[in-house]
């Protein structure tokens, strides 16, 4: 199984991710193009696609030249039937290869939050094994319309689009369901700065909201990531066999 990460920007873990592509015994490349530019050169190296969050927006191609790039990579990689994971940032890429609008500076949403599930998501695989309303994390502004051929899988009340589908199994989630306790942790301190500008006392209220949400988020986390890398197993599979006929 060979994954391909996109990161956008440093200090952006994998979090459960991480350990559900390690359980499954993943073969991980890691895209940094924030830097150099780089992106996967085409969908024929790997089995999937994972693109993570980031500060900027996905309309910032001025600053960030690769986006119009990256966001037509994840609809080809979607429009194969691979598997396609794309968090907040790579949520708002994947929506905007699929022709959809992006919304920027839309409505702030941070920390842990809980999303509803829709009847179409209480029926799809990415969700399965979670209640009908579960707890996550969220750091964003921007959002996005829902694309034309997505089924919307989870929603909220100040952010309608959580989670979608675009065909056999490319996803967007709005929210971080990869912020582990650890990696939160590491972000209070890592962007202690940008925090405090957007939440001035959520720092001084962190220990009691951790305590009371994390372990949940934790939960949420592993169980859709884990879910995730059985459609990547279920798409690898089917392509050795037609390789193979």
């Amino acid at each position: 199984m060979r994954v391909a990460i996109v990161e956008n920007m440093k200090n952006t873990p994998l979090g459960p991710l991480g350990v559900a592509l390690a359980e499954a015994g993943a073969e991980i490349s890691y895209f940094r193009p924030y830097i150099d530019q780089a992106i996967p050169a085409g969908i024929f190296d790997h089995d999937a696609l994972v693109v993570l969050g980031g500060e900027q927006n996905a309309l910032d191609d001025e600053n960030y030249p690769y986006l119009p790039a990256l966001s037509q990579l994840m609809q080809r990689f979607s429009e194969s039937g691979k598997a396609v994971l794309g968090i907040c940032l790579g949520a708002q890429l994947l929506a905007r290869g699929h022709g959809a609008e992006n919304l920027l500076n839309f409505q702030l949403e941070f920390g842990w939050q809980s999303i509803g599930q829709t009847d179409d998501g209480k029926k799809d695989p990415l969700l399965a094994g979670l209640d009908e309303a579960f707890t996550t994390f969220e750091w964003h502004s921007d959002s996005f319309t829902l694309p034309s051929a997505a089924t919307l899988l989870a929603t909220a009340p100040l952010v309608e689009n959580q989670a979608f589908r675009v065909g056999r199994a490319a996803y967007g989630t709005q929210f971080h369901f990869e912020a582990s306790s650890g990696v939160v942790a590491d972000w209070t301190v890592d962007f202690e700065g940008s925090i405090r500008r957007m939440e001035p006392d959520w720092l001084d209220r962190y220990p009691a909201l951790a305590a009371e949400h994390a372990a949940k988020a934790d939960a949420t986390g592993l169980t859709i990531a884990r879910n995730w890398v059985r459609l990547i197993e279920v798409a690898a599979t089917e392509e050795r066999i037609f390789a193979s006929a």
